[in-house]
């Protein structure tokens, strides 16, 4: 074993117990490999979480030549918003400096575009930003850019019923893999929120996208949190078998004010739309999911638990087979053999949101608890029923994915320990399958449910009626 490392001084160690007696964990120099990007099964899945350096104390990725950019999608997710902590042009501009230029930006709703680019234009960051031009669609840039404008990166952030589809008008991935083959993509999830049957138009899209050798990144953020590869090395560095992922994701349902999310036939409902991390961590973490296992249940709008007293739209308005659920619950087996649960709720009201996953194997508990807040991990270890509580200040995981994306772009180093793609396109495809996977059963059992209740009430009227 190799000597016992000291914590990062960026990931906090208390414990319930005695904080004193407890030590850094050991790293086994022998399990460690190489970091060659790939898209096949020998990919590594995992970070040492204190290579994950907060944004303000990382340096600029070295060089004197631009480095193009090519923003696909002007709304929240790009350039930030008081909702949440995304915003892929502020990560881009820590991580670039004055390299970055965003020689376009892609959006339909030109004037929107316009006014975000123009905020960017009036602020410190104007270099990346002065030569953009703004177009409605891929197609048109393309036909207007000269050779200087040639991207080697291009971020989606356009909303997901725009794109994991061969349909004409939601084939972004197809569109940048005809016109600019082999540039690398970002690609923020979920991949799409189409009806079921494109599915496996996703997974196509996944093949084209690993033959064309694009070194591609989906942005499921949590992976790179560092409570999370803390986890990870956990597993890893005591040859530990997941026996069961436990996954809880309460919204504060009061504060989404958006009417498409409360549409099923808009936004696919919460478990797709919004409950696709906690699903995608379960994977991450417990493998590949027997799909034909997966059961589910829901409550529903229309049911005497399922009222809610403060939502914000006027749900009348959504057709009731649209209306989303209020809870849904779900278990399934992985092909290892181990268990997998995960519970959506739009419950709470207020602003935050309360969102806990627990992995347990043979003497171990790991909880994370609050991960899109402030991050903490209870640890339970074998000879020891007190948990060890983690903290991890100042922790980034946005910044995490792109600098991790960048630096393989740039393939800047070949330590063993270097950056990793933990979400590849044909990954969030199979996250996608299991979020859609539990709708339908839910839905199923919804059905059952009120099929049986149909054909009783039928019977006490036939019963009625006799006597």
């Amino acid at each position: 074993m190799a000597s016992t490392r000291r914590l990062s001084s960026t990931l906090e160690m208390t414990s319930t117990k005695q904080p004193a007696s407890r030590r850094g964990s050991e790293r086994r120099l022998g399990d460690r490999r190489g970091s060659g990007y790939s898209s096949g099964p020998s990919r590594r899945t995992s970070i040492d979480p204190s290579r994950l350096i907060p944004m303000d104390k990382t340096t600029h990725v070295g060089g004197t030549n631009d480095f193009n950019v090519v923003f696909i999608g002007a709304g929240n997710i790009m350039f930030g918003s008081d909702e949440g902590p995304w915003n892929h042009s502020f990560r881009f501009e820590h991580k670039l400096g004055l390299r970055l230029k965003v020689v376009a930006l892609i959006d339909p709703a030109i004037e929107r575009a316009t006014g975000v680019l123009q905020k960017k234009c009036n602020s410190f960051v104007v270099s990346a930003y002065q030569a953009t031009r703004v177009f409605k669609t891929l197609e048109d840039f393309v036909k207007n850019m000269s050779a200087k404008d040639q991207p080697r990166a291009i971020v989606v952030g356009s909303p997901p019923m725009f794109r994991g589809t061969l349909q004409p008008g939601r084939d972004i991935e197809m569109q940048i893999l005809k016109y600019f083959p082999g540039v690398a993509i970002f690609m923020e999830k979920p991949i799409a929120t189409g009806p079921k049957h494109e599915l496996e138009q996703s997974f196509q899209i996944a093949k084209a996208i690993s033959d064309s050798k694009a070194i591609c990144s989906v942005g499921y953020m949590l992976r790179y949190l560092k409570a999370v590869q803390k986890m990870k090395q956990i597993i890893e560095e005591n040859g530990l078998t997941v026996m069961v992922t436990i996954a809880r994701y309460a919204c504060a349902y009061e504060s989404i004010a958006k009417p498409d999310w409360w549409d099923k036939s808009k936004s696919a409902g919460p478990v797709i739309e919004q409950g696709t991390h906690f699903c995608d961590l379960s994977r991450y973490f417990g493998g590949e999911v027997d799909i034909a296992s997966v059961t589910a249940h829901s409550l529903d709008w229309d049911e005497n638990a399922g009222h809610l007293s403060k939502v914000r739209i006027d749900e009348s308005k959504i057709a009731p087979e649209n209306r989303i659920p209020r809870v849904t619950a779900a278990t399934w087996k992985y092909d290892s053999g181990a268990v997998g649960s995960f519970i959506h709720t739009a419950t709470l009201q207020g602003h935050n949101y309360s969102c806990e996953l627990e992995i347990h194997a043979d003497g171990y508990s790991l909880k994370l608890v609050n991960p899109y807040v402030q991050p903490m991990l209870y640890v339970r270890k074998p000879g020891d029923d007190h948990e060890q509580m983690y903290t991890f200040p100042d922790d980034d995981p946005f910044f995490s994915e792109v600098s991790n994306w960048i630096d393989i772009i740039e393939d800047i180093e070949e330590d063993p320990e270097a950056a990793q793609i933990l979400s590849s396109y044909e990954d969030a495809c199979r996250t996608y399958e299991l979020t859609w996977a539990i709708r339908e059963a839910s839905e199923r059992s919804r059905a059952a449910r009120l099929a049986a209740s149909k054909a009783a009430a039928t019977v006490f009227e036939e019963e009625g009626e006799s006597e």
